[in-house]
Formats: C-alpha cells, structure tokens, sequence
C-alpha cells in the first residue's frame, strides 16, 4: 500500500457545544494526576471529540509532546449499571498484560467537580479506524480485506481464549445463568426506553426466552466487536494493534459474544436498508459474510453449533434496545445530537430483522 500514512489516520471533530469540557480545570487536574505523562512543558491542551460513538463521550486530548483519550458517560437518563467509568477503566487495568491490544488506561477520576462526570483517561491508539466506509485513500484488496476478516475473528478467538483466571478477572463472574441474565436484562431495558414510535416486541421477547441454550461456556468477552472498535496499522491495514470501547466487556457466552458481532455485520446481499444504516465497511468487496464468519469462528475454536438461530436474534434485539435506549435519551430531549433523530426507525428495522430470522 502506497499512501500517506497521515491521510488515513482517524481524525477528530471540533468539540459538540453542549458537550464541551472545562479545559483549566481538566488541564490541573491531568498534570496533578499523571505527572510523569504531563507537565508544564507538555504546553496547552487542545481538545477535539470522536463522533463516532452513540454513548459514551469520546475525546481526543492533545499536548505538544503527547495524546491522551478520555472517555466519559453522556448526560441524561442512563440504563442502570451503564456507562461505568470505573469498571471500564478496572477491566482494561486488568486485561491489558493478557491482551495487548487492549489500550493502556493512565487515570481514573471519580470526582465529578472536575469535568462534571466521572471519567477516565488512556494513551492514544494512533492508526486506520474503519468507520461507515474504509478512508478514501485506503484501498484494499479483496485478499487484504478477507485477510483483515479473518485477523478481526481470530482476535477475538485470542480474547475468548484468555485464562479468566491468571487474568484476576474471573471475579466478574457472576456464577451460573449467564444467558439468561442476559436474555432477561435486555427484555427488560427494552420496556423501560420504549417510546410511542417503536413497534411492540412482546413476541421476540418471548421466542429469545423460550429458545436460549441450556448449556454455555464462560470467557472473557467484548460484546461490542466491530471494525469501527478496531485500530488498524496505517502501514498494513490488515494487522489490528487496537481494540477500544470495552464499556460492555464482561464475562459471558462466547457464542452471545459473536452473534452481537454479528448484529453489526452488513454484507453485500443485504437489502437497501441494512446497507443504509451501516456503521463499518462490512460490505467491502472481499469481505467475509455472516455465515463464513460463523464456519470460520467454529473452524477456530473446534465449536460445534448445529443453530445459530438464537445467537443472531438475540444479537439483532440487543442492537435493537441499545438504540432505543439512545434515542430514549434524544426523544426526552437529554441529547440534541441530530445523528440520534430517526434511531425510531432503526429500531423498527432491527425488530423487523429479528422478526424475520426467527421466521427463517
């Protein structure tokens, strides 16, 4: 690949006005806390916001001899046990040793006077992040953007494959139940963020209950693998030196792990729609489609699914709550953010989805 390497890094916005961050006091704050990472002679800070994400905040923190990345929740009404800083900051902590492209997290600060929430702070991944479409001086082969598919899938065989144990995260396990913990949580934050213009989903709800696996093993999981939570290399775009947004990292069922994956997967063949709301470049010529990904993930592992029916579902009616849970926050007038304006739709389409999946 023949390009300028600056040209297809991911790049940041100037900051939303009613999302902007008190500079002084954020600034005294870093210098006090990460002084062998900040000093006065690091100069001012710049700061400038990543868009791309539709729940927590993002932002791109810049000295002259350093960049750092803060993350903090949205303001507004949150899901109960949402936007975690401290947990998402702990379980980076903690997994860092074990997978290395998990981010190096630097400070984190309960104190909300200093920024008005809580947050946390991390050192910069600097690469190609893909997001609705690849840069567009970035052109891949087909070979390149299969080869990319399957490093993203044994990425995220390598995470499922860490020892929970060694790792000191096997605490988070909250013993038996966790399909049905999960099946039960997301029914239930989908009643609470329903508002009038979204379809009913009584019978999905039903069917996910009446169908998940009695059997499940534990790992350690992202639940929100997608291209655009990759960081690529500029300099080989099929090699991942980065993995972000672990806010719903846990552990769980591997197998719920890539069916979420999965919800976010829009292929060539899929209709007008799906191709419209498309948040990565999953569709790019030489891309693998969902049932390749699938074969290639049990090829990987030695799993043997004989339905993946209930993992896609469920994937599809989570993305499907998240997003009504996002504009909850925009119809109730928490967040003006135009991107979340017509998230009803969406809604609408993805239960319409699961509606036909479970009919296939």
């Amino acid at each position: 690949m023949s390009v300028d390497a600056n040209s297809v890094l991911d790049q940041s916005s100037p900051v939303r006005t009613e999302e902007s961050l008190p500079i002084e006091s954020l600034d005294a704050w870093l210098k006090a806390e990460l002084p062998e990472v900040v000093s006065e002679s690091s100069g001012d800070l710049a700061i400038t916001q990543y868009t791309g994400g539709a729940s927590n905040w993002t932002y791109r923190l810049d000295y002259r001899d350093i960049t750092l990345v803060l993350r903090r929740p949205p303001d507004g009404t949150k899901a109960k046990s949402a936007h975690d800083m401290g947990r998402e900051y702990r379980f980076q902590k903690a997994l860092k040793p074990h997978f290395p492209e998990v981010p190096e997290v630097l400070a984190h600060c309960k104190d909300e006077s200093v920024i008005g929430a809580e947050f946390y702070v991390m050192r910069h991944v600097e690469g190609i992040i893909p997001r609705r479409h690849f840069p567009r001086q970035l052109e891949l082969s087909e070979p390149q953007a299969r080869q990319l598919c399957l490093n993203a899938i044994d990425r995220l065989v390598a995470l499922h494959n860490v020892d929970i144990n060694e790792s000191g995260l096997k605490r988070l396990a909250k013993g038996k139940g966790y399909t049905q913990r999960q099946v039960e949580g997301w029914c239930n934050r989908f009643e609470r963020a329903k508002t009038w213009n979204v379809f009913g989903a009584k019978g999905i709800m039903r069917w996910i209950r009446e169908n998940q696996p009695n059997e499940e093993t534990i790992c350690m999981t992202h639940n929100d693998f997608r291209l655009d939570n990759l960081v690529l290399d500029a300099d080989d775009p099929t090699h991942i030196i980065g993995i972000l947004d672990w806010e719903l990292a846990t552990l769980g069922n591997p197998l719920m792990d890539l069916g979420n994956a999965l919800a976010y997967w829009i292929q060539s063949d899929d209709d007008k729609i799906a191709r419209a709301t498309k948040r990565q470049p999953s569709d790019y010529p030489g891309m693998l489609n969902r049932a390749e990904i699938i074969a290639y993930y049990c090829q990987q592992t030695g799993v043997a699914v004989a339905d993946f029916k209930f993992y896609e579902v469920f994937g599809l009616f989570r993305l499907a709550v998240i997003a009504q849970q996002i504009y909850y926050r925009y119809h109730h007038k928490q967040t003006n953010n135009p991107a979340f304006k017509n998230f009803w739709f969406l809604v609408n389409y993805l239960l319409w989805r699961c509606r036909r999946k479970i009919k296939q």
